[in-house]
């Protein structure tokens, strides 16, 4: 077995494992290391995709970004300690039917993929190229994104400094 193989199958164990045991874990702070293991081992077979992008920006966007915001949200908050979560299975059979619907139409799009290898099977220009479409005839949604994206950040805020406001009685 070549080392590649052997890579992938190792990666795609522990994604795997540390997914179910995100999933799975009752302790949130478990769920979130367990999430921070699950987005390393995708970004791990990015690269072994050759999607160096994507690794990147798994890693920069995902893994530095979102991830630590939701540990310090988790490990900063009080109040978790003080509520209790109940866990109950709701709608379980239209779960169930959907992911099955996903899994089939993923199974689906795999076998009827043409795959095709090149000689070196690697294409070193793959940011070179992304940057341009989004630099050139992909600039206008790609601003629009941006937008959206800044618009949500100042709406996140205000709704937050609103709540704090109101729970501390200055409303």
């Amino acid at each position: 077995m070549e080392l590649t193989t052997i890579l992938f199958y190792l990666f795609s164990i522990v994604t795997i494992t540390a997914a179910a045991v995100m999933v799975f874990s009752n302790n949130i702070v478990h769920s979130a290391f367990a999430l921070m293991f699950t987005l390393i081992g995708v970004a791990a077979l990015y690269v072994l995709l050759y999607a160096d992008f994507l690794a990147a920006t798994q890693l920069l966007v995902y893994v530095g970004g979102i991830l630590i915001l939701i540990l310090f949200g988790i490990m900063l908050t009080t109040q978790g300690k003080s509520l209790s979560f109940k866990t109950s299975t709701v709608n379980i059979a239209p779960a169930s039917i959907l992911s099955v619907a996903a899994a089939a139409l993923l199974i689906y799009a795999f076998v009827k993929t043409d795959w095709k290898i090149t000689e070196s099977g690697v294409r070193d220009e793959t940011v070179h190229e992304m940057g341009m479409m989004l630099m050139g005839e992909y600039i206008l949604p790609f601003i629009v994104v941006g937008v959206l994206l800044l618009i949500a950040i100042i709406g996140a805020i205000l709704m937050a400094t609103r709540l704090s406001a109101h729970n501390d009685g200055e409303v």
